[in-house]
């Protein structure tokens, strides 16, 4: 294979060309290594190297300006739009960086193609008044400010672009424009005899305008690599730009087109591929390699990532047996971790109070990168710390608590979360001495030629500029301004790799195949939406006024990545075209058009390939636990230490719980309620109600003490949400709607009684919050069993004895419709709240605390108008009463038979804890 710049290179000396007395611009930087690399092979004698330029730095050398960074463009435009806005209508920086960066990329664009930036402006002020003109005499204040700002837009271009240029500064759009303006000056100058520009495609109006003037003084000379394929095909957006010049440009009116070639038509083998998600492409692309690998035919290897979020997974992918790899792109700033803590650290610190937050602080404390400020003992005490956080409830944590909670780590807690108020100097100045401190702690571990080093080292740089630039500027007015910020920053920085470029696989962007040629090429994320990218336009310029303006748009953008894509196939043998199957709105849906034209143009042979995962037996195993010895002893504990009815809903549910709750002892993790949980808001209510009627204990309810009660319920309430939730305010948000539903369970529930009350029925308080227990002896068993619990309320009702749980939850009639008593000690999900029932009557009938027969049954707070739900036993058809309401001694018999076939069940060591399906 003849890459594009060898054939470039024999046709110039060829022509007699001496290639050491040209100047060589490239599209990019790499680009130039490759063309050094082509002259060194084509030289037969010692001579000099031309120069080479990409064209950024030749448009630079011709404006005689310094191309200004990101963050000081930013600066020195706010600094001018502060100086020409009224004080009380200027936005701090924080709000202005936001929209800043797009109105200095639309000077960008009016620059390079060199607009006639009067007539830009007004259009687009009259385009905006347009789009808000109201009816409305008096409009906003927001809709005045906005109109305003448009008004001024011109004002802001001129007197911006005056004040960088005074500087000898600008930003890239400035230097193009700059550029044409010098370029009689160079032309009449310059001491280079002749320029060669090479392997372009799409020029702004800038590059278009330098080009013909070089050429048309004869100058330069320029060499496309263009394709017969896509230049006779008017409708082929790989060939618009230049099918544009050859019609448009005076020069190739009696001039030769060079260089068109018809590479793309020779035999090629591509390989068309779905594959499922983005890591499903890397993981496919990573085999690929390694069978690639193999075959030694790496050296000519191209790994392409239309998307580049994909490449840290990609080199996490890498098999260890590729040797030699050269990544060109950058990996970017935002994806590394110590980015992640940099941002969790400012959001802990934008707190205006002494206080922050315990989810930022959690999330701080948690960043695996904090390990490269502590020792791994105060690793352990920070663990601690996020323990002592949630167990206290702490939703906002102070400095001073943190330190009580862990006072050997009191140097390093104020490290990470010394409050510095609202000075934005101290916190960047903190800020830096903690990146000083990880970049040497990795120095010190030997860390430093790993990413994280060199990612650590940029950010600490990064935060270094912005310290500086702060200094000069003073524009950095608050913590979250430094936030937004430095995300700006981070979106568009990126480390950038070391390695050989002309040896082993290279991973590179598509912008960075520019000029290049490969054997093979793999090219991942073929889809819509990433490339081509689709109507994706980062401006304030409405479409249609950049086609009035000849500004470009996302037609041209597409016909540049067209361009990009098939110029990279001119000259491959085989090539892997991976697209994701997975449809996705945001990382792109459908294949890409470009895989759709291949098939439309029909010139190679494609093989399709829709890869589907080793899909692994997902047979999903019941788990048994064989009882041991051990385990029965266990169990012997718990059955000394009594068995609640939970916990034999528990085993009923599934044994294996039970075996991991009760006999393990593992208990769920710890968790902070900021806003009031379920289960604390039925303890709440059950707190509250004993409070209550306590003192009615052995008496008779009168309607009189209840009413003293009613102007009582909300201190109570609020007492007992304190004490639950002892640094949570209740006044405010879903804190405050359960506060006040809490009132208004407890407040019906007293007027409910007061009614009956009132309607002559009576009603007596026997206990409240009762504990019961007793004891159960089993054939086979050479111990007893303790049953316990806690019933909410016994009292009577008309003479009739009642056993009452309260639920917070929605309970209906169904739940206690028992048919056979069998199935209480079977069936968790429609009798759970029966067998909890019939627990609790089974304990009083044998503590003789009731004479049978009485009723059990349940207040649903969710389901209050349906009053006590009663347990019921009926017939297998479900409709006739057996026995009503009332529990007797056939049913309490009925039940010991079945709760002894329960607790045989777990207590013999024969029977396994079998996992029950769901």
């Amino acid at each position: 294979m003849r890459s594009f710049i060898t054939e470039v290179l024999q046709h110039l000396v060829s022509s007699n060309r001496d290639i050491s007395n040209c100047t060589f611009i490239l599209p990019s930087k790499r680009a130039g290594l490759f063309l050094k690399e082509s002259i060194k092979a084509h030289l037969t004698a010692p001579s000099f190297l031309p120069e080479i330029f990409s064209i950024e730095e030749f448009i630079e050398e011709l404006s005689n300006l310094r191309n200004l960074s990101t963050i000081e463009v930013l600066f020195e435009f706010y600094t001018l739009y502060r100086s020409v806005t009224p004080a009380k209508e200027a936005e701090p920086f924080g709000r202005f960086s936001r929209w800043a960066s797009i109105i200095i990329q639309d000077f960008n664009e009016i620059d390079r193609n060199l607009i006639a930036t009067s007539k830009i402006f007004k259009y687009l002020d009259a385009i905006n008044d347009i789009n808000h003109w109201s009816l409305d005499p008096r409009p906003t204040k927001m809709i005045k400010g906005y109109l305003k700002f448009w008004e001024k837009i011109e004002l802001y271009y001129n007197k911006f672009s005056a004040q960088l240029l005074e500087k000898g500064v600008a930003y890239q759009g400035l230097i193009y424009k700059e550029a044409v303006q010098n370029l009689d000056s160079y032309i009449a100058t310059t001491n280079r005899d002749f320029h060669i520009f090479l392997g372009f495609n799409a020029l702004n109006k800038s590059e278009s305008l330098i080009f013909q003037k070089l050429l048309s003084q004869n100058q330069a000379d320029i060499f496309w690599d263009a394709d017969s394929t896509f230049l006779e095909a008017d409708y082929h957006d790989a060939g618009f730009f230049m099918r544009n010049y050859m019609k448009q440009w005076p020069y190739y009116k009696s001039n030769k087109f060079n260089f068109i070639s018809s590479n793309f038509q020779l035999p090629k083998d591509i390989n068309i591929i779905g594959a499922n998600k983005q890591i499903g492409q890397v993981k496919y692309a990573a085999e690929l390699l390694g069978e690639l690998n193999k075959k030694n035919s790496l050296e000519s290897t191209a790994l392409v990532l239309s998307d580049e979020t994909l490449l840290l997974p990609l080199i996490n992918s890498l098999p260890s047996e590729i040797k030699s790899i050269n990544i060109t792109m950058g990996l970017p700033l935002s994806q590394i971790p110590i980015t992640a803590l940099i941002l969790q650290w400012l959001k802990v610190h934008k707190s205006k109070t002494k206080k922050f937050y315990y989810k930022d602080v959690v999330n701080l404390l948690s960043n695996s990168q904090l390990n490269l400020l502590i020792n791994d003992i105060e690793h352990n005490s920070i663990q601690k710390l996020i323990y002592d956080i949630k167990k206290h409830n702490l939703i906002e944590v102070s400095l001073k608590k943190m330190v009580q909670f862990n006072p050997a780590i009191e140097s390093s807690l104020k490290l990470i979360f010394d409050n510095y108020g609202v000075s934005v100097n101290k916190c960047i100045k903190q800020l830096i001495v903690l990146l000083d401190k990880i970049c040497n702690n990795l120095n010190q571990s030997n860390y430093s030629n790993n990413i994280l080093s060199e990612c650590s080292f940029r950010s600490y740089e990064i935060i270094q500029q912005i310290q500086h630039y702060n200094l000069e500027y003073e524009v950095i007015d608050s913590i979250q301004t430094l936030e937004v910020l430095y995300n700006e920053v981070i979106s568009k920085e990126t480390i950038n790799f070391k390695g050989n470029p002309f040896s082993g696989l290279q991973i590179m962007g598509m912008l960075e195949t520019r000029v290049i040629d490969y054997e093979t090429v793999i090219i991942l994320s073929l889809n819509e939406g990433i490339i081509p990218s689709g109507k994706t336009q980062n401006s304030y310029i409405p479409f249609d006024v950049k086609i009035e303006n000849s500004l470009p748009t996302y037609k041209e953008k597409d016909a540049i990545y067209t361009y990009h894509f098939y110029r990279l196939l001119h000259r491959v043998r085989e090539a892997y075209l991976i697209y994701n199957t997975h449809v996705d709105a945001i990382k792109g849906s459908e294949p890409s058009r470009f895989l759709a034209q291949f098939e439309i143009e029909n010139i190679h042979n494609l093989k399709y390939q829709i890869l589907a995962p080793k899909t692994p037996d997902t047979t999903r195993s019941i788990r048994r636990i064989n009882k041991t010895s051990a385990i029965l002893d266990k169990l012997k504990l718990l059955a000394n230490e009594g068995l609640s009815p939970s916990s034999l809903s528990l085993y009923i549910k599934n044994p294996v719980e039970f075996y991991n709750f009760k006999v393990l002892g593992v208990s769920e993790g710890d968790s902070l309620e900021e806003t009031i949980e379920a289960k604390t808001f039925g303890n709440i209510i059950h707190y509250c109600l004993e409070e209550l009627y306590k003192p009615f204990e052995g008496q008779f309810l009168k309607v009189s003490e209840l009413k003293e009660l009613l102007p009582k319920v909300e201190n109570i309430v609020k007492n007992f949400f304190v004490k639950a939730y002892k640094n949570v305010d209740v006044s405010k948000g879903k804190n405050l709607i359960g506060f006040e539903i809490a009132k208004r369970y407890i407040n019906n529930f007293l007027n409910q009684e007061i009614d009956y009350l009132v309607k002559g029925h009576k009603i007596m308080i026997h206990a409240v919050e009762k504990k019961v227990e007793t004891i159960i002896e089993l054939p086979g068993l050479n111990f007893p069993i303790h049953l316990k619990g806690n019933v909410d309320r016994i009292d009577s009702f008309d003479g009739v004895n009642r056993i009452i749980d309260y639920k917070s939850s929605r309970v209906v009639q169904s739940d206690l419709n028992i048919v056979d008593l069998s199935g209480v000690v079977v069936d968790y999900k429609n009798h759970n709240k029966g067998f909890q029932l019939l627990m609790y009557a089974y304990i009083l009938n044998k503590m003789d605390l009731f004479r049978l027969p009485f009723e059990a049954g349940i207040l649903s707070f969710k389901n209050f108008k349906a009053g006590i739900l009663k347990l019921r036993l009926k017939d297998k058809s479900g409709r006739k009463s057996i026995g009503q309401s009332r529990i007797n001694d056939k049913i309490i018999d009925g039940f010991q038979l079945q709760l002894a076939n329960l607790l045989t069940d777990i207590f013999n060591i024969e029977n396994d804890f079998i996992e029950k399906e769901v």
